[in-house]
């Protein structure tokens, strides 16, 4: 098994778009079109970076980690990106 990421990214725009995966600089270079691959929403906000990424065991635990994500105010958000 491998681990698994939550990955919050900041776009262009200034938005943030919070995923999972199990490879984050492959993903990355995905949304940035590098790779075939990435999000519809990241591809009209390129480029991205990444800002924040957490370890999970596995896919049901970041899975979580991320809906909880999704679910936070931007400020919320951007707290959780700051406390590195």
């Amino acid at each position: 098994m491998s681990d698994w990421f939550v990955y919050v990214l900041r776009c262009a725009d200034d938005s943030l778009y919070t995923g999972v995966t199990t490879n984050p600089e492959r993903r990355l270079r995905q949304h940035n079109g590098e790779l075939v691959g990435g999000a519809k929403y990241t591809r009209l906000r390129r480029p991205v970076e990444l800002v924040w990424e957490e370890m999970h065991p596995d896919r049901s635990s970041a899975c979580k980690r991320e809906s909880g994500i999704k679910k936070l105010r931007r400020t919320e958000k951007l707290n959780l990106i700051t406390e590195l």
